[in-house]
């Protein structure tokens, strides 16, 4: 294989999953230009990549149509030997469809599939990991069933953090979906049992600090600081790779943890270890409830509100 495209243009996180993907058919090629097409806004995950030779982005927001298009005109001239399509929706399966590669391998849920040359299961709630499902579709070239995600912070990103020093806790409280998330009261007893051991950074985007202020202030200690948007995506990696512990939820801070392979602590609410999205760091330890309700899982992502107005898969025990 010369030249290779793989397509990945969900969430923060599922393109964290797709890393190894990236890395497995770099072992595999080691003489092939591997490209990648992200969702604007990801590619800071893949730019010091040293298997990638090129890295292309997908502005969703703006011109939707417009892109595809330019982007399948691009691919075409580029003769793509094989393009890896990850994403389980429409736009990247017109992409694929239309790439002009010789072969287009992708999962079975796409809509575009019957277009593909080969397509796979993606079964979830059996256990399997995604990074398992996604190297399935390259298995029949000697790819490994389970690989460690990887993210590859530059020095001046470990410059940046370096001002943190000593022992020291990350906590990332947010998540897109509420019912994914711990309740600030957890996370404010959390705080408040970790603080004697030395600092605590919360962490997460702009969008984020008002959240992690208000535990912060409720949680009343002077080793918690609030570095939501203070960091770029890398520059929190090189961060948790060096903290004692780092508490998330089953969001993308929990799949960086993974591709640093930091030590964690992942809370499941509303979703499930089953769903095949647990970290894969060294040192994982994994936190829900500790009995069943018969409404978890309610949702392979969750909501905006528990649809049953108790949360109840939010009461784990910290």
């Amino acid at each position: 294989m010369k030249r290779i495209l793989i397509i990945q243009t969900a969430f923060l996180g599922d393109v964290i999953l797709a890393t190894p993907v990236i890395s497995e058919l770099s072992r595999i090629f080691p003489f092939s230009e591997i490209d990648f097409l992200v969702k604007k806004g990801n590619e800071p995950l893949l730019i010091n990549n040293p298997h990638l030779h090129s890295i292309f982005t997908f502005d969703k927001s703006e011109g939707k149509w417009k892109n595809i298009f330019g982007l399948i005109k691009q691919f075409r001239k580029s003769k793509y030997e094989l393009v890896i399509n990850l994403h389980r929706f429409g736009s990247s399966g017109l992409i694929t469809a239309l790439s002009g590669a010789k072969l287009k391998y992708g999962f079975k849920k796409n809509p575009f599939s019957f277009t593909f040359s080969k397509s796979f299961d993606h079964e979830i709630g059996n256990g399997i990991h995604e990074v398992s499902r996604n190297l399935s579709l390259i298995k029949e070239f000697g790819a490994k069933d389970l690989v460690r995600p990887e993210l590859y912070p530059n020095e001046t990103d470990f410059e940046k953090i370096r001002q943190y020093e000593g022992a020291y806790f990350c906590i990332a409280p947010a998540s897109i979906w509420f019912t994914k998330q711990l309740p600030k009261e957890k996370w404010i007893e959390l705080v408040q049992q970790i603080a004697p051991n030395g600092t605590i950074y919360l962490i997460g985007g702009a969008n984020d600090s008002a959240l992690c202020d208000e535990i912060k202030d409720k949680a009343g200690k002077d080793n918690c600081f609030n570095l939501s948007g203070k960091l770029s995506l890398m520059q929190s990696a090189a961060l948790m790779k060096g903290a004692k512990m780092n508490y998330v939820n089953d969001s993308g801070p929990m799949h960086i943890a993974s591709a640093m392979n930091a030590p964690v602590t992942a809370f499941f609410c509303s979703t499930i270890p089953d769903f095949g999205f647990t970290p894969l760091s060294e040192i994982s330890l994994i936190k829900q409830v500790d009995h069943d309700l018969d409404c978890r899982p309610c949702g392979l992502h969750g909501f905006n509100s528990c649809p049953k107005e108790h949360f109840k898969c939010g009461e784990i025990e910290i």
